[in-house]
């Protein structure tokens, strides 16, 4: 609320704040006036008071009651400003700046700021916190940051600060962190050596930062869970005993569930325990700490020792998986495929019968003896 009686009469000039979130305000708040000679000016303890006049900051005004002295006579000036159909050229106009302290204004990370982190790598931090702050250089303040808009309030100016915040933030936390483990215990440091950089920011434009806090400096979600994942695996000692303890968790929740599927699944669990609780989990190892000999083949192309769960050769890399054949020349053949890599025959082609040079009789594909008069085939055969 504001009193800024004009006219013919004397002016008595005095603001209130009723939002609480107004920095400055103008009076008139039509642009520039006519204040009076003899006008009476109200300034409150929380309040300065910056007189411009003919355009330019006459004076700066504290606490207290005034009586202001300008060229404008309430009846003369009418007269004289007729020229100016009654607008007198003596523009005169008062800012009334709000000096108290604006508290619990919020500044964090919109998107996460990049960190290298000594023990977890390049991981993306997110910072909130919290600051306060008071116009302390009322005229730079104007001149700077208001210029000639009516009002300002934290609304028009907490955006930029939180830009600045954010920003030197980003710098000095690279600077002077080397793990977010060591977060813990060291905000109100970080707080007050961040304070001391944005300083100058700040005083650059007549405000004064009287307190700055950080709330959370936190991962993303994914680091979180691994960081929790690793702070559980430091609290087991025993994997074995761990792992016994939540297949007997898993049985008593099946032998629960109601139905046919929880009786099964509970008989399933219950015949997997004993293998669990004799020790057997690792089937690679043995009582005393020997390892299993591994079953060895040969590959059929290049002779060497490989093992038997081995699915290509790591000498010749022959695949031993067998998923297809060749009818032709007898060589595997990969999935899906449409023709052989080693005759180039098509993968769908069926064997033809050998006939015997002798009696014309039809044997199987690469048979060796004629099966009718026993005489001897080619090696390849006669298709």
């Amino acid at each position: 609320m504001n009193r800024f009686d004009g006219g013919l009469f004397l002016e008595n000039i005095e603001w209130f704040d009723e939002s609480g979130k107004e920095l400055v305000h103008r009076l008139p708040e039509q642009g520039s006036g006519e204040i009076k000679f003899g006008a009476q000016l109200t300034v409150r303890e929380s309040q300065a008071a910056v007189l411009f006049y003919k355009g330019k900051a006459c004076d700066c005004f504290g606490p207290g009651r005034y009586t202001l002295r300008t060229g404008n006579l309430p009846l003369l000036t009418k007269i004289l400003s007729i020229p100016w159909r009654g607008d007198s050229p003596l523009r005169a106009e008062m800012y009334m700046v709000n000096l108290k302290y604006f508290p619990n204004l919020k500044w964090g990370t919109q998107n996460p700021v990049a960190f290298r982190d000594n023990e977890l790598g390049l991981i993306r931090l997110r910072a909130h916190g919290m600051y306060n702050f008071q116009v302390v250089q009322p005229v730079l303040f104007i001149n700077s940051l208001v210029g000639t808009m009516g009002k300002m309030d934290t609304d028009g100016i907490a955006d930029y600060l939180k830009m600045v915040i954010v920003s030197r933030f980003n710098d000095y936390l690279g600077q002077t962190l080397d793990s977010i483990f060591d977060l813990p215990g060291t905000f109100d440091t970080l707080s007050d050596e961040l304070q001391t950089r944005l300083a100058d920011d700040f005083s650059h434009f007549g405000l004064r930062l009287s307190h700055l806090y950080i709330t959370s400096i936190t991962p993303p979600d994914e680091v979180q869970s691994a960081i929790d994942d690793k702070s559980r695996m430091g609290l087991i000692q025993d994997m074995d005993k761990f792992l016994q303890l939540k297949a007997a968790m898993a049985m008593e929740k099946a032998a629960t569930t109601q139905g046919e599927a929880g009786a099964g699944l509970g008989m399933g669990m219950g015949l997997m325990l004993p293998g669990l609780f004799a020790g057997g989990r690792m089937p690679a190892a043995q009582a005393g700490g020997q390892p299993v000999a591994v079953p060895m083949v040969k590959c059929p192309d290049c002779a060497s020792d490989i093992s038997a769960d081995a699915r290509f050769c790591p000498v010749c890399g022959h695949q031993l998986l067998l998923l297809a054949r060749c009818n032709t020349c007898g060589k595997n053949l990969t999935p899906k495929a449409r023709f052989c890599s080693q005759c180039g025959e098509a993968a769908d082609r069926k064997p033809q019968p050998t006939r015997c040079p002798g009696c014309n009789a039809e044997n199987l594909p690469d048979s060796m003896y004629c099966n009718e008069c026993g005489a001897r085939l080619s090696a390849s055969g006669l298709k």
